[in-house]
């Protein structure tokens, strides 16, 4: 089917839906939600046998839903409606929630039902759950729905609150007034559930020293106390605040912007305040921590019957200069372990997508602060490749795009769980990229196929990436036991008889690659590309950054997701949630 997507932005989930419905072989092309008017002119031009909307905050024009069938991906059960529905189902601690895919009619969220799929919420933040369960129960929902319209003889169910499985209802938006955190009565608990529910947008808004912020991301601290919102302690860019009853990690702060004052963005929230902390002590977490700490920890390391698990989770998986000389300083730990096999990756659903765009934003000179920090990341890289003490294996639970994906594709071995979404390229922010991509991408899947993936700058799924050869093991399974199968897989592969025979040709293959051409030389001539991107005033990549960070709305549908449109022209930015590349 010809099949059109509308929506706001061109997120996670929009990605992970045109991957998946390309996939399948449908004929897609994308329409950013920017207007009215260019809605009705991308229908025009695709004319689609089928609207759908991944991600919409503003409803599809009535003259288009009256005159094609549009389909509605609604992040909440059967009945549920309004704006905030993630939202009220954290801060309400729902067990069970849902996504329902409805058609558009004239009362937002109410049209006639062709599918709905339900998950058990996880107890984690609203932008964690919406890249896997919702995630997950989106894709379910919308390949229903499009089977059910592609057959013609389903008939969509009417919105009838009567029924026993209608169990939503009708929500106002979730405004900064329901979320406001009173630091002297509200729990723990209470706490984390508002700066959960509004993770990764709109933040939670609050004082700190006078000054208004947004605060995004929180984590449970069980040991630190204080004076009830008092700032107790900073790790890793983020801050500790004491509750009535304990304390919590706030990982990110933006400032808010003064009326008719520039914009502000999102950064670490000890890079956002920082002279104000100097009394605020450094507390860090240890590497391996003992069973049961909660507190708040971007990397950690364990071990299990011959293998070390590496496990990092950074906000948006950006990863900074120091993040990443902190995890190469993990990773060589674990190489100096008596394991047999090193396995790293996030803990949940990010993996990583490369440098830090923010932090580099805010930096002096972000053309240097740029350099330091792929420098950074390729020193990780190399860490990882050259090792042949151990097997590795790169673990995507989540995501991983530009920088981050060829991160991943160091390892001996990249397994990722299924509804993972690829995105192995740079130029949308003007980059040729490093991390040694140009000798690990084409070993991996050929010349011509590592020039397409680069160039056609299209998101790509996990059993996409495993056709060509790109990854090496979907792990079928659910976030919650995804890291079960994870460690099963890696035991069985340490234990074979063959792990030793591994180990050498490994060992040879370096070798033999390494006298063909020597690692430095990729590193060396990626760098000099990269140094051009970063300083050459003529370089789109300065512009490009601000307006990521900046959330700047782009100016039309970028020209390689509108395959309706006929103009050509670079890529312009596409999603916001995330804070890296490279």
């Amino acid at each position: 089917m010809r099949i059109l997507l509308v929506a706001s932005a061109y997120n996670s989930l929009t990605q992970r839906v045109h991957a998946e419905l390309a996939d399948r072989e449908h004929e897609v092309s994308v329409e950013l939600a920017l207007g009215d008017e260019v809605i009705r002119e991308g229908v025009r031009c695709w004319d689609p046998d089928l609207v759908i909307a991944p991600m919409l905050t503003s409803a599809i024009p009535t003259d288009i839903w009256s005159a094609f069938p549009c389909l509605v991906v609604h992040p909440g059960p059967r009945g549920d409606r309004g704006p905030s529905s993630l939202d009220w189902a954290i801060m309400g601690g729902t067990g069970r929630w849902g996504v329902t895919v409805l058609q558009a009619n004239a009362v937002m969220d109410a049209g006639e039902i062709w599918a709905s799929a339900e998950f058990t919420m996880p107890d984690c933040a609203k932008s964690s759950a919406y890249r896997t369960e919702v995630a997950d129960a989106a894709v379910e929902a919308v390949l229903l729905a499009v089977a059910r319209f592609a057959s013609g003889r389903y008939r969509p169910e009417p919105l009838d609150y009567s029924r026993p499985d209608v169990v939503g209802q009708s929500r106002p938006p979730c405004r900064q007034a329901d979320r406001t955190i009173d630091w002297q009565s509200d729990s723990t608990d209470a706490v984390l559930a508002k700066l959960r529910a509004a993770d990764s947008s709109p933040g939670v808004l609050d004082v700190i020293g006078g000054t208004e912020y947004y605060l995004f991301g929180g984590y449970e601290e069980d040991e630190l106390r204080g004076a009830p919102g008092a700032i107790v302690a900073r790790r890793d860019g983020a801050i500790c605040r004491a509750t009535a009853d304990a304390a919590v990690w706030i990982p990110q702060l933006r400032r808010r912007p003064e009326p008719g004052g520039p914009k502000t963005f999102k950064l670490p929230a000890t890079l956002a305040l920082r002279e104000s902390l100097a009394d605020v002590p450094y507390v860090p977490a240890p590497l391996m921590p003992p069973p049961g700490r909660r507190t708040y920890q971007q990397i950690s390391y364990r071990e299990a019957n011959d293998v070390g698990y590496l496990e990092f989770a950074f906000p948006g998986g950006a990863m900074s200069t120091d993040q990443c000389r902190r995890l190469l300083a993990a990773y060589l730990h674990a190489q100096g372990r008596p394991v047999k096999m090193i396995v790293f990756g996030g803990r949940r659903d990010m993996f990583a997508n490369g440098i830090h765009l923010n932090v580099i934003q805010a930096a002096d000179d972000p053309a240097e602060e740029s350099w330091l920090n792929i420098n950074a990341m390729d020193d990780l890289v190399e860490a990882i490749l050259t090792t042949t003490g151990q097997l590795t294996v790169a673990a995507l639970a989540g995501n991983a795009a530009a920088g981050g994906l060829m991160l991943a594709l160091a390892a001996d071995q990249v397994w990722c769980r299924a509804g993972v979404v690829l995105n192995p390229h740079y130029q949308l922010m003007g980059l040729h990229g490093s991390e040694y991509w140009t000798y690990t991408l084409p070993r991996r899947v050929g010349i011509a196929e590592a020039s397409r993936l680069t160039q056609d700058c299209l998101p790509v799924t996990s059993a996409s990436a495993l056709r060509t050869g790109l990854i090496d093991k979907v792990i079928d399974s659910g976030p919650a036991d995804y890291h079960t199968q994870v460690a099963a897989l890696a035991e069985q592969l340490v234990a074979s008889p063959d792990h030793t025979a591994r180990l050498a040709a490994k060992a040879r293959r370096l070798a033999v690659d390494g006298d063909e051409r020597p690692l430095a030389a990729y590193r060396a001539a990626e760098l000099a590309i990269m140094s051009r991107n970063f300083t050459d005033p003529l370089e789109p990549y300065s512009e490009l950054r601000r307006a990521f960070v900046y959330k700047d709305k782009p100016p039309h549908t970028p020209p390689h997701l509108a395959r309706h449109r006929p103009y050509a022209g670079s890529g312009q930015l596409l999603d916001s949630r995330s804070s890296s590349v490279g």
